[in-house]
Order: structure tokens, then sequence, then C-alpha cells
């Protein structure tokens, strides 16, 4: 009850208020805090049966339901080069998360690692993509609550860069030569993925919960029987693994057209987000905080470079690049803010565009996690 309240009061608080405080620290940020300081005060217990059926339950079922609404095919058709752009951003990520945390690893403690996977979930998916790895990882609450602040702290700086980037759009369009054709296309984008209105009954969220729970089952299931590799491949990583391929494959079936899954699955990632606060341990979180930070900001020039080096290769304009990082770095929630402010017709694709960060995001952030354990010996 308390973790749904503290999720609901503070979105109740932002909706309410109108607090400009919220464009630079969302909600998620108060809804991990929170529970934190109030478990690291005793307040509140930081052991519970509820949080571990959150764990192996709650988790895998909002991961299929989030996962319903990608259309990779669709994405493609109406973005053209751009989603390589996004994938070049995506990649940017992967190779940025090791590079940073070699620069900062002796700063941190030794599985410090884990908590660059967990922000490398966010940064190529969303926040759902976060607590899925943070949870396959196991990565520990100090780590989780870095990869918080960073992941806002970061946001507070790019958001305005990617919003700046259209009053460039001349000149960086004439950098990376991108022809006409490409404008025009632009500019007749039709906004053929508007969702279609359904009323919402009773009936759908049965539906969304015996998807989600046939498929918790059927990963755990399978996850014990595979072999565990290395410190990233155990059966936990590999449970969310077999979940996300299994939410991608329904994408593909009527099921994606069942209303409501998106806000359903949200509701259901904040929850959690709370739960993990929950359980955190912040004590070491000061001494590791600037060094961490360093880290991130190091780490999204390189995703920022890699976006820049994608446009100029597939001669995409600055408005589907800006739009390529905000699907990667922020979600669903930005990719709509930054395609209203540079090109309106562009809403409903960089929806498209984050969803598929949500499908690509816990395979990118393992592999990623992979890559800086290389380093941590």
């Amino acid at each position: 009850m308390v973790l749904c309240g503290v999720g609901a009061f503070f979105f109740w608080l932002e909706e309410r208020s109108k607090w400009k405080l919220f464009n630079y620290f969302p909600p998620l940020i108060f809804i991990y805090a929170l529970p934190a300081v109030m478990s690291n005060t005793g307040v509140l217990s930081n052991t519970s049966e509820v949080y571990d059926w959150l764990s192996s339950t709650v988790l895998p079922m909002f991961l299929v339901i989030m996962l319903l609404k990608v259309d990779i095919a669709s994405t493609v058709r109406m973005m053209g080069r751009g989603i390589f752009v996004m994938l070049f951003g995506t990649a940017g990520v992967v190779l940025g998360a090791p590079i940073a945390y070699l620069l900062v690893k002796n700063k941190l403690p030794e599985d410090m690692w884990k908590a660059f996977g967990s922000l490398a979930g966010s940064w190529i998916g969303g926040t759902g993509n976060m607590a899925a790895v943070t949870e396959g990882l196991e990565t520990s609450g100090e780590g989780f609550g870095l990869a918080v602040l960073g992941d806002n702290l970061v946001y507070i700086i790019w958001l305005p860069i990617l919003l700046g980037s259209k009053n460039f759009a001349k000149a960086f369009n004439r950098f990376v030569r991108v022809d006409d054709e490409r404008i025009r296309m632009l500019e007749n984008v039709q906004a053929e993925t508007e969702d279609r209105r359904q009323t919402v009954k009773m009936r759908h969220f049965l539906y969304l919960l015996v998807l989600g729970f046939a498929c918790t089952w059927a990963a755990e299931a399978i996850s014990g029987k595979l072999p565990e590799i290395g410190p990233v491949l155990t059966a936990s990583s590999w449970k969310i693994l077999l979940i996300t391929t299994m939410g991608i494959l329904l994408s593909l079936t009527p099921a994606r057209h069942i209303p409501a899954s998106h806000e359903f699955a949200m509701a259901l990632v904040y929850i959690f987000v709370a739960n993990m606060g929950a359980k955190a341990d912040v004590s070491g979180l000061t001494a590791s905080a600037a060094w961490f930070i360093l880290a991130c900001y190091v780490w999204i020039i390189i995703h920022g470079a890699f976006c820049v080096i994608g446009a100029y290769l597939l001669r995409v304009d600055v408005h589907s690049t800006a739009i390529a990082s905000a699907a990667n770095i922020g979600g669903a929630a930005s990719a709509p803010v930054v395609a209203s402010h540079h090109n309106e017709k562009l809403v409903p694709v960089s929806i498209l565009m984050a969803l598929m960060g949500y499908a690509i995001g816990n395979y990118g952030a393992l592999l990623a996690a992979w890559l800086c354990s290389r380093l941590s010996g």
C-alpha cells in the first residue's frame, strides 16, 4: 500500500501543482528516493515477502505488457534511415558504457559495473528496462540509486541540447548532406500511428494479466534449466531475456491491440521502482556519486557522437537525429516532447521509436554490462 501510495502521490502532485521542478526532476526520482529514505531510517522495513513477490512476478509481468505495443515494421517504414540513427545511438550507449566505466572504475566499488548496465537499460529503452536489468544483474541498492541519479542529472542537460538543436537545422543538414527527398518525406509524414481509441473494459485487464502470468511462469520454468555463463547470464538475466523475447513475439499477434496495455505496464513499473527504493541500502551512495556522474557525462558525449556519425553516414536531418537520441535517452516520455518541438508530424513515429527502444533495451543493456564486467577485474 505504501509503495502504491508513494507513486500515486507524486504523479498527482505533478499533475495538480504544475511545478516546474518536475521538468528537471521527474516523479521517478522521488518515487525511488522517498521509500529509500524511509527504509534507511527505519520508518519502512527493507525486507518483506511483498518485495520478493514484486521482483519475481510483477517485474516480468510488466515487461511483457509493456512490449505489446512495439511495432518495428511501422517504425522503419515511417522513419526510414532515421531508425538506423537511433541504432547508432544505441551502439553509442553500449560501447560508451565500458569506456566511461574504465575511466572511473578505481574510484567505485568493485561491483559497480552492474550500475552501468542498469543505466544502459534506461538509456536504450526506458525506466522499465532499467528496472528489469537491475533485477537481472542483481544490482545493489546503491548501484540502482546511482543509476537513477545519473539518469536524471544527464537528462536535465541533454534534453535542452536536443530541443535547441532545431536552431542549427540548416547548418547541420548541410554538414550531413541531407537530400531534398528526405526533407519532403518529413513534411509528408502521415500520423498513421495514432491510436484508435477503444473503450477500456474490465476484460482487457484480465487479458493482460493472463498474458503476464503465463509468460512469467514459462520464463521461470525455462530459465532455471539454462546454463549460467559468467557474471551476466545468470538465471535472473536469462529470465529477463526470455520475457523480453516473449513480449516481442506477442506484439506480432492481435494481443498488441489490447487497449491500455502501456498505461497499465507503466503503473506497475513505478510501483516496482518504489519497491527497489525500499530495499536499497544507500549508505555508500555519497562517496561514489561524483565519480559515477562524471562517467555519465563522458558516456552521453559518446552517445551523441555516435548519433552524429550515424546522421552523417546516412544523411539524416537534425530533427530525426534529435528524436532518435531522445527515444534512447529519454524514452516514451521525452521523444514526443522533442518531436513536437522539431516537427509535430513526427510525434506519432517518435512514440514508435521509443517503444522499439523497449524491445532492444534489455539485450543492449546486458551486453553493455558484460563489456563493463570484463574490465572490472
